[in-house]
């Protein structure tokens, strides 16, 4: 048997992780959950460290209480085919 040796290149890995089409996935992604969820719903995305993000969070009173009783964004992610992974 032979030994594989695997060298990663994390400089490469965190430009890629930050690059606009990965943050443009994140954007979609988020429009998607927060548009299931519904319409007080709102999306912040950008870059932070070494990767872009997309967080969906309730926009009003009245969604944060939604979200907290019935778990609406959670419900919203599984709605348009995303998985959450710890």
């Amino acid at each position: 048997m032979s030994k594989v040796e695997v060298k990663i290149n994390l400089k490469g890995i965190n430009e890629v992780m930050k690059s606009p089409e990965i943050l443009s996935a994140c954007e979609a992604a988020g429009s998607a959950v927060a548009s299931a969820a519904g319409s007080d719903y709102a999306t912040q995305s950008g870059l932070i460290n070494y990767i872009a993000y997309c967080n969906v969070y309730p926009d009003s009173k009245e969604a944060a209480k939604e979200n907290f009783e019935d778990n609406t964004i959670l419900k919203a992610v599984s709605a348009v085919g995303l998985k959450l992974t710890k």
